[in-house]
């Protein structure tokens, strides 16, 4: 059997993966808050943990692997969108309306997450569908000393929890210095968070033994997790941004909830999404959703859901990855190439082991896709594709764009290229480069000749006069 080996942030290392239970291997991703759209951001965890899954189902079995991401359905964007809705004369419950807004995001996000190839999971549990198990969760940690009713909340003693900071590596002292927060009068302790919050008539509510309230956030993946994957599971993913407080404060109630279990063995963060070496935002004007990429913003032609996969799996998921249209005409032109050598083609019973390997050496997806290149079989190229989700026949409609026959610019970009070489005057070459790239072809030019490769966003139209 294939070892997989696993970067985990609670030890710092690189370990040996060794389930709970090689016939129920668990994984557990924290899934989206789901007000809008989901950005480019959102969907790197996505990808990343769709080929860990993958990777997980090829060497257990599938009927041997769950993998549960959640929907956090309680939100007060969530709840503005929908009280906008209610004044605005809609029928319905503030709770009906909420319902029906997550109902409306959750059928985005999975059209988005579709496009990019990433498999459902097998559990997709909603927050507010777990309300009553948050409660008997708190109402526990209540019970043994590690949680405190007052004035309408609930808070988390983080100082009863002697490991609190063993993930991000902090101590609650450590937090503490320099702090300056405002601290709330009812809290003991200015590092205890909220487990359960009081609701208004304005906001959505649940009855409880401390009133009409909604769960804190961190609550929510911690009961939602006991309830489908037990005391202890195998995998806890997300992305970096979330180790500290979201999983540190997950880690400490789940424990104190239920000592008899380990909570997560791996843990798993993926970084953070440049673009164009830049963080994103929206006061930068490069923030997008991953529906403005698929289906194209601001004049740009859309980039297919496989294209931008690609591009995520270039990156080793440990690292900050750096969104560029230069890789996605690059990534776009090998899947052209790809796809026209498997076209019709079987796949083989096997992935080519090197692939493999690759992915079971801490998700090495660049690795995997270095050993892509080097596969000659289009049937073993296809299968092996498969394991990170790419050349699938449902994501090939994109290469059926319009083609065109490049060989006779290719040699025009050659015959130009020699004469420059006698001139030394070389713009009329970095002319015909620059508007074929804006036609959406790349110009790989090197000694043995030029190879021009047509995008996803090739547009034939702009060639025209070259």
């Amino acid at each position: 059997m294939t070892q997989i080996r696993l970067r985990n942030s609670l030890t710092r290392k690189v370990e040996d993966f060794h389930p709970i239970d090689a016939k129920n291997v668990r994984m557990y991703l924290c899934g989206p808050t789901v007000y809008d759209r989901a950005h480019l951001g959102n969907a790197r965890p996505v990808v990343v943990f769709d080929v860990l899954y993958r990777l997980l189902r090829h060497v257990y079995g599938p009927e041997h692997v769950t993998y549960v991401r959640n929907f956090t359905d309680v939100d007060d964007k969530i709840n503005a969108t929908a009280l906008a809705r209610k004044e605005a004369g809609a029928e319905g419950s503030l709770e009906e309306l909420i319902r029906a807004r997550t109902e409306e995001t959750i059928g985005w996000y999975h059209a988005d997450m579709d496009a990019l190839g990433a498999l459902r999971p097998d559990r997709e549990p909603r927050a507010t569908d777990y309300i009553g198990a948050m409660i008997a969760m708190i109402e526990k940690l209540i019970e043994d000393g590690h949680a405190y009713a007052a004035e309408g909340h609930v808070l988390f003693r983080v100082r009863s929890y002697k490991d609190y900071g063993a993930l991000s590596g902090r101590t609650v002292d450590d937090m503490m210095a320099g702090a300056r927060v405002e601290v709330a009068p009812f809290k003991e302790d200015p590092m205890d968070f909220v487990l359960w919050k009081p609701s208004d008539e304005g906001l959505p509510g649940w009855d409880s033994p401390w009133g009409r309230g909604r769960p804190g956030w961190h609550i929510e993946c911690s009961a939602m997790s006991y309830e489908l994957l037990g005391a202890s599971f195998d995998i806890h993913g997300g992305g970096i941004d979330l180790q500290f407080p979201h999983h540190e404060n997950e880690i400490a109630q789940s424990c104190c909830a239920h000592p008899e279990g380990s909570f997560a063995n791996y843990w798993l963060h993926n970084e953070m999404l440049q673009v164009e070496g830049k963080k994103m935002s929206k006061s930068l004007g490069n923030f997008f959703t991953v529906r403005d990429l698929l289906d194209g913003h601001h004049g740009e032609k859309g980039i297919p859901g496989e294209v931008i996969r690609f591009v995520f799996l270039q990156t080793h998921y440990t690292k900050p990855m750096d969104w560029t249209a230069e890789k996605a005409r690059a990534a776009a032109a090998t899947l052209r190439k790809w796809r026209t050598a498997v076209d019709g083609v079987t796949p083989s019973p096997e992935a080519a082991p090197e692939v493999i390997a690759a992915l079971a050496d801490d998700l090495n997806t660049a690795g995997a896709i270095a050993a892509l290149h080097q596969i000659d079989d289009p049937a073993v190229l296809k299968a092996s594709a498969a394991m990170l989700g790419l050349l699938d026949d449902g994501m090939g409609d994109w290469v059926a764009a319009p083609e065109a026959d490049l060989s006779g610019l290719a040699d025009k970009l050659v015959a130009l290229r020699a004469n420059a070489m006698e001139t030394k005057d070389f713009a009329p070459v970095d002319a015909m480069k620059q508007a074929l790239v804006a036609a959406g072809v790349e110009v790989r030019m090197s000694k043995a000749g030029v190879e021009l490769l047509p995008g996803s966003d090739f547009d034939p139209a702009k060639l025209e006069g070259l």
